[in-house]
């Protein structure tokens, strides 16, 4: 259904929707990312410990994602988003109310954690493959753009709010916002409607995971780009998201100054989405590829020894405003190009496989942090990834496949 006087993707009703949930559920979710690390140190733990809690997370994400993918090129994909909704919003309140109690251990924040995990690993493919059913095949720039304008401007607002709270009254009732905004997307997106998709014949869950695969080893610039964020991701998940909450706590005036730097990379990738609405480069992934060196600017920004704090800070910021820009012209460039290039019934699967190859990592990158910090130092951690992630991205681009990746129409079906 559209909506007068709206144009392009945000003139249908389910596209409306979608972004309405996401808005909602990423605000929470920013203020999370602030609170759960602080949570953690408040709670007696460590460095390693608040890389641990993540790890937690990340490793059944992983470990559900081919299954998730699955589900959801057989079931209606708004039903499974509810489902995963449902089972993150209970995992993250129960989370708030064990660090509310001022009981919280290491263990119980990991198992909860780790439930929210396992429901993200069947979110993560219907989310990718729900998108194109809302919108018509030449929107998908478009709309891949907005959906990102929306989620950095909720970033923005959740990371800042995070920040305040946290300092204000502490990390649980970061958390209780965030377990209500889970409540808040499941309902919106119940009321999603769609028409069914053309009917295909199923297999066994093997069977279907094994044509996925296919799919997905056949084509060398999808394979080769995941392999590239697999190694990217451990090490930014890993170095900012582990030692990054640790060195603004002891260097840089604690939760609201970290609540500052999330915002700014999220007001950085609103830019960037904002530049990919009017910007539509015919190579695709040639550009992405592009901007992924930005990434490794807040490593970099970290590991400087500055001695003024304003100035240490203040520098940690931009930088990070920079990696969010370079981040979100990746994303929407790769993210358009799977949707092109991928089969319709075909595309949860195939985002599976990528989640899993670039995400797959993630764990070793969050428990390594810690102690190796310990061993060679942070500063030495941060700058030599952030020289790596800069390297990743000239290899990538001696590929002749990445560079010559054009747009194309998206295929309704394999």
């Amino acid at each position: 259904m559209r909506l007068s006087g709206l144009q392009g993707p945000l003139g249908r009703r389910n596209f409306r929707l979608l972004i309405a949930c996401d808005v909602t559920s990423m605000v929470g979710t920013a203020m999370a990312g602030v609170a759960v690390p602080f949570a953690v140190l408040r709670s007696g733990g460590s460095v390693s410990d608040i890389g641990y809690v993540v790890a937690a997370g990340l490793v059944p994400t992983v470990a559900f994602l081919l299954l998730g993918g699955v589900l959801a090129d057989r079931m209606p994909r708004q039903r499974v988003l509810v489902a995963a909704n449902v089972v993150q919003g209970l995992a993250q309140t129960a989370f708030a109310l064990l660090v509310l109690s001022g009981h919280a251990l290491v263990w119980e924040m990991m198992a909860l954690t780790a439930a929210r995990g396992c429901a993200f690993g069947f979110y993560m493919p219907a989310a990718q493959g729900l998108l194109p059913q809302t919108v018509a095949a030449d929107q998908l720039g478009s709309a891949n753009a907005l959906r990102q304008l929306a989620l950095n401007g909720a970033r923005i607002a959740g990371a800042a709010l995070g920040g305040l709270v946290v300092a204000a009254v502490g990390p649980g009732w970061g958390l209780v916002a965030d377990g209500a905004s889970y409540a808040i997307a499941a309902t919106l997106r119940a009321g999603m409607r769609f028409a069914a998709l053309p009917a295909v014949a199923r297999s066994g869950v093997l069977r279907e995971l094994r044509h996925g695969w296919r799919t997905f080893t056949s084509r060398r610039w999808l394979w080769v780009i995941s392999a590239q964020l697999a190694l990217v991701n451990a090490i930014y998940v890993g170095a900012f998201g582990v030692l990054g909450p640790a060195i603004a706590d002891r260097d840089l005036g604690g939760a609201s100054t970290w609540g500052l730097v999330i915002a700014a990379q999220s007001a950085g990738a609103a830019l960037g989405a904002t530049i990919m609405l009017r910007y539509r480069p015919r190579r695709l992934l040639h550009a992405a590829t592009l901007a992924v060196p930005l990434m490794a600017l807040p490593l970099l920004a970290l590991a400087a020894p500055l001695p003024v704090v304003a100035v240490h800070a203040g520098a940690v910021v931009a930088a990070a405003a920079l990696a969010g820009a370079g981040s979100e012209i990746f994303e929407i460039n790769w993210l358009t190009a799977i949707q092109e290039h991928i089969p319709s019934d075909l595309l949860s699967r195939v985002a599976a496989y990528d989640a899993v190859a670039s995400y797959g990592l993630g764990p070793v990158g969050t428990m390594l942090a810690g102690p190796l910090a310990v061993a060679i130092g942070a500063a030495a951690c941060l700058s030599g990834g952030g020289l790596v992630i800069i390297a990743s991205a000239g290899v990538v681009l001696t590929v002749t496949e990445i560079r010559n990746l054009t747009r194309g129409a998206r295929p309704a079906s394999a």
